[in-house]
C-alpha cells in the first residue's frame, strides 16, 4: 500500500510540474523586483525593519528571487518536518529534499530528477559492487570513489545533452549540477545498512517531498506573502516550528497501519 501511495503522488506531481500552470514563468524576477520596489513602507519601526532592508537590497541590485528563496527555505524545511513528524513520510532527512527543490528551482525539474535518479542509481551500484568485491576502504576514500563515478556519469549526461537537442541546456546552472553531485556522500550514507526495498521507498519518499517543496518554492502567491510580509512570515513558520516540536502522538501513517488495533472494539 505504501509503495503505491509512493507511486501515485510522484504521477501526480510530476505531471502538475511538467504542465507548470501555477509556476513562476522566467518573467517572474521582474515582476518580484517591481512588487518590492512599489511597496510603500511608511515609518519605520520594529513591525517593517526586515521590509525596509529587503527594499534596500532590491534596489541596490540583489535580485528579489534569492531574497524570496532565502525567506522560504524555512518554510520547506518546516513542511519537510511536518511530513515526517506528523504524516511519517521518511526521505532522506531534511537538508537533502530541500536541497533538492533548490536544484530543481535552478535547473528544472526534468532535469533535476533526472539527474537525481542518476546520481542514487550510481551511488548505490558502486556500494553495492564495492562491497562484493570486498574492498577493504575506508570510510572517507570509497566516499571519495563513489564521487569519481558520479561525477563520470554526470559528465556522460552533459556530453549526451547537445547530441539529443535538449532544449536551455546553456541555462543549466552549474553550481546546482555540483550540488547535486556532492549530495551523492549523504544518499550513499543514509542508505547505507539498509535493504534495497527500504532504499528506493526512501527515494521515493525523497522525491515527493523534494518536489512538493518545489511546487512551494514557486508559487508565485506565495513568494508575494514572503515579500510583503517577511516578518510576520517568518514568525509565523517560527511558531509553527515550537509547536510540531510539542507533537509526540502517533504520525498518521502509523495511524493507518495499526488502525485495526487502535479501532479495534
Amino acid at each position: 500500500m505504501r509503495k503505491i501511495l509512493i507511486f501515485l503522488l510522484l504521477v501526480v506531481l510530476f505531471a502538475l510540474v511538467s504542465v507548470g500552470g501555477v509556476l513562476a514563468q522566467p518573467s517572474q524576477a521582474i515582476s518580484l523586483d517591481n512588487l518590492v520596489t512599489a511597496i510603500n513602507i511608511g515609518n519605520i519601526g520594529p513591525q517593517n525593519i526586515l521590509t525596509q532592508a529587503i527594499l534596500n537590497a532590491v534596489k541596490s541590485g540583489v535580485p528579489a528571487t534569492t531574497i524570496v528563496l532565502l525567506l522560504l527555505l524555512p518554510a520547506v524545511a518546516t513542511f519537510i518536518a511536518a511530513a515526517r513528524n506528523i504524516v511519517g513520510v521518511r526521505g532522506f532527512g531534511i537538508f537533502l529534499p530541500a536541497a533538492l527543490s533548490v536544484v530543481f528551482v535552478a535547473i528544472g525539474p526534468i532535469l533535476g530528477i533526472s539527474l537525481f535518479l542518476l546520481i542514487v542509481t550510481i551511488s548505490t551500484l558502486v556500494r553495492v559492487t564495492l562491497r562484493k568485491l570486498k574492498l577493504r576502504l575506508q570510510y572517507l576514500p570509497r566516499m571519495s570513489l563513489i564521487l569519481w563515478f558520479v561525477v563520470v556519469g554526470v559528465l556522460s549526461v552533459f556530453f549526451a545533452l547537445p547530441v539529443l537537442n535538449f532544449p536551455d541546456i546553456t541555462q543549466v546552472s552549474v553550481f546546482a549540477v555540483l550540488i547535486l553531485a556532492l549530495l551523492s556522500e549523504d544518499f550513499t550514507r543514509v542508505q547505507m545498512g539498509k535493504s534495497a526495498r527500504t532504499a528506493i521507498e526512501l527515494t521515493g519518499e525523497t522525491l515527493i517531498l523534494a518536489l512538493i517543496s518545489y511546487l512551494f518554492l514557486t508559487f508565485k502567491s506565495i513568494q508575494e506573502i514572503a515579500l510583503l510580509n517577511p516578518e510576520a512570515f517568518l514568525l509565523s513558520v517560527f511558531a509553527i516550528d515550537l509547536l510540531l516540536s510539542r507533537y509526540s502522538g502517533l504520525r498518521l501513517l502509523e495511524i493507518w497501519r495499526f488502525r485495526k488495533l487502535i479501532f479495534l472494539k
